[in-house]
């Protein structure tokens, strides 16, 4: 077991032989889930796939719940921070520990099949062009109800899972390219997260994932769909879907992600759409009861503007696609914010920009 204080993190290594890197470095996040993390280790351990290790990293828990790891799943090391670190910052934390060429992150309320890793690394060798990759998940209280095929970015720097609440039946079934992937259960390419700077640690949660996605994209990297590897995901088990947390978190880091990374003249064309969709959510959640959060993240917001355009500055000094493509990525719905994407799978196929694409970036 490994305890992480104020020391540096090769501090914590564990000693012993020295070991050929595995391909693969899985990093679960662990914060008072006893009621879901042995299910979610169970469902790692049976992976096809063996060619990974785990890193269980508990974010100062009360439950007891990261206690027994080692000894139930050997091989699983456990990683403890003496302060809940938020999820950008832990897990941060574990891929600099991590060892393997891939990372995949996942939640500890998030439950793999057991040939989830195997399509995706089968997708990672058949596909060189891209360096991330969302699998398909699906409601773990409604297996027939689908909650991410991968993430969709609209014009105004909102954010939202794509097909969300759609029966598993008329899901995206295809591989193909997306904006992003949803970090409860994705693969990432080691020295590409590392490269981009991991999670914006100022977000602690939420979107975060979204901003990875950004900042990937303006380097050039791409995200493809891999709707072979399915997991069963509970969704918002620490927070709830729609707490004060999760909205002030959310309704925040959207102005803080939109003043960073979009680019150039995109951030001018599409400013309006970021202002009113802000408006009209500010309205909305005043008007649930959430009013409180959504004002406070605003003004935080606001206060924020500052280290948010420094950072613009250095995220776009680094910028190496262009702005057709940028544009190309996102959603340009002026009202799907609103509906969350749920247009008729008609109007959705008939707007689509992505096609299907074949092995090797052909």
């Amino acid at each position: 077991m490994v305890a992480v204080q104020n020391q540096p993190l090769q501090a914590v290594m564990n000693a012993g032989p020295l070991k050929l890197p595995p391909a693969v470095s899985v990093i679960v996040l662990n914060w008072n889930g006893a009621a879901y993390l042995p299910h979610c280790l169970d469902a790692l351990q049976a992976q096809t796939f063996r060619d990974f290790e785990t890193l269980v990293l508990d974010n100062a828990s009360t439950d007891h719940s990261a206690d027994q790891v080692e000894r139930r799943w050997p091989g699983f090391r456990t990683v403890r921070f003496e302060h809940n670190l938020g999820f950008a910052a832990a897990n941060n934390r574990g891929a600099r520990l991590a060892r393997g060429r891939w990372l995949v992150f996942l939640n500890n309320d998030a439950f793999l099949q057991p040939d989830w890793l195997e399509h995706l690394v089968e997708a990672a060798s058949a596909f060189p062009a891209f360096t991330f990759f969302a699998s398909r998940l699906i409601y773990a209280g409604d297996l027939d109800r689908m909650q991410a095929a991968g993430d969709v970015l609209n014009i105004s720097g909102f954010a939202w899972s794509r097909d969300n609440d759609y029966p598993v039946e008329l899901a995206h079934l295809e591989v193909e390219e997306v904006f992003s992937s949803c970090a409860a259960a994705a693969m990432i390419l080691r020295q590409a997260f590392l490269d981009v700077g991991g999670f914006n640690e100022n977000f602690v949660s939420h979107l975060e994932d979204v901003d990875l996605g950004f900042r990937l994209r303006l380097v050039g990297q791409r995200c493809l769909y891999v709707p072979s590897a399915v997991a069963a995901h509970v969704v918002s088990a620490s927070y709830g879907a729609e707490s004060e947390r999760t909205v002030y978190q959310v309704q925040r880091n959207v102005v803080w992600m939109y003043v960073a990374n979009m680019p150039g003249s995109l951030f001018w064309k599409y400013l309006p759409a970021h202002l009113v969709a802000n408006l009209v959510f500010l309205l909305y959640y005043t008007l649930r009861g959430r009013g409180r959060a959504t004002w406070r993240a605003k003004l935080d917001a606001l206060r924020g503007l500052p280290a948010a355009l420094r950072r613009r500055r250095m995220i776009q000094s680094s910028r190496k696609a262009s702005l057709p493509e940028i544009d190309r990525a996102l959603d340009h719905g002026w009202f799907s914010p609103y509906m969350l994407g749920r247009i008729s799978r008609k109007l959705q196929r008939a707007a689509s920009q992505h096609a299907p694409v074949e092995p090797h970036g052909h």
